[in-house]
C-alpha cells in the first residue's frame, strides 16, 4: 500500500525521524518546512496523505489545512505539541483525519498513517458487494462503515463510535462510553470532542442519504443509533 506522503515539519530532528520511519515502511516521502512550501508542492505533485505540523514558522497548520480543504479532500494527520481539547476539536472540525501529540513514537505514527490510508482506500468491497438497501454494515476487515452501500470516509474515532452504535441499535451511549469505545486511552477532557465526531458522522451519512438522521440526540444523556429505519 505504498503511497507518496508530504511531511510538513520545520524541526529537522523530528522530520528526520518521521521520514526514516515512513521510508522504512515503503512510503515515498517529500518534506518541506513551511506552509507556503507545502502549498507549492501540492500544485505540482499528487500525495496520498499529508503529515502536517501545527506550529509552522510562516502560518499555522490549521491555516494550511483550511487552504487545502478548499480544493482537495486528501487525508491530513496533524503533528502538534499542544494536546489541549480546544486544539483537538479545531483540528477535527476543519477537516483533519487524525492527530499525534509530540513527543510520539515513529512506529505509532506509521501505524496511524496506514490506518488512515486503509479507510480512504479505493479498494473494492468484497466480490458479492453490499446490498444498498441495508442501512448500515460494519466491515471489520477494512475498518469501514458501509452506509446504504457506500463506504464512509471516517476517522478511527468515528469508525469505532459507529461500530459501537451498530452493535446496539437504540441503546443510548453517554459521551464517556463513546470515548471508551473510540480511544485506547480515553480521558475526561476528550469527552467534549464526541460532539464534533458525531457532527462529522452525521454529515458523512447525510452525504450518502439525505432526509435521514441516523444518530439520535438524547439531551443530557448522549446519543443512539436509529432502531427502526424509515422507508428509503
Amino acid at each position: 500500500m505504498a503511497s507518496k506522503i508530504l511531511v510538513v515539519e520545520d524541526e529537522p530532528s523530528i522530520c528526520e525521524n518521521v521520514v526514516y520511519a515512513l521510508e522504512a515502511d515503503g512510503f515515498t516521502v517529500v518534506t518541506v518546512a513551511t506552509g507556503h512550501e507545502a502549498m507549492e508542492q501540492m500544485k505540482s505533485q499528487t500525495f496520498g496523505l499529508i503529515i502536517l505540523d501545527v506550529g509552522l514558522p510562516d502560518m499555522t497548520g490549521f491555516e494550511v489545512c483550511k487552504a487545502i480543504r478548499k480544493t482537495q479532500s486528501l487525508p491530513i494527520l496533524f503533528l502538534t505539541a499542544r494536546s489541549s481539547e480546544v486544539d483537538r476539536v479545531v483540528g477535527l472540525e476543519i477537516g483533519g483525519d487524525d492527530y499525534v501529540v509530540k513527543p510520539f513514537s515513529p512506529r505509532e505514527l506509521v501505524a496511524r498513517v496506514r490506518a488512515i490510508l486503509r479507510r480512504v482506500s479505493a479498494t473494492p468491497l468484497p466480490p458479492n458487494g453490499h446490498d444498498a438497501s441495508i442501512p448500515l454494515l460494519i466491515d471489520d476487515v477494512r475498518c469501514q462503515a458501509v452506509y446504504f452501500g457506500t463506504a464512509l470516509n471516517l476517522s478511527r474515532y468515528e469508525f469505532r463510535m459507529l461500530k459501537a452504535f451498530a452493535a446496539h441499535p437504540g441503546r443510548v451511549f453517554s459521551r464517556e462510553q463513546l470515548m471508551d469505545h473510540a480511544s485506547e486511552e480515553p480521558d475526561a477532557s476528550m469527552e467534549r470532542t464526541v460532539d464534533t465526531h458525531i457532527k462529522t458522522l452525521r454529515a458523512r451519512m447525510r452525504g450518502v442519504r439525505e432526509g435521514i438522521d441516523p444518530i439520535v440526540t438524547h439531551r443530557g444523556m448522549g446519543y443512539s443509533l436509529l432502531e427502526t429505519w424509515p422507508a428509503a
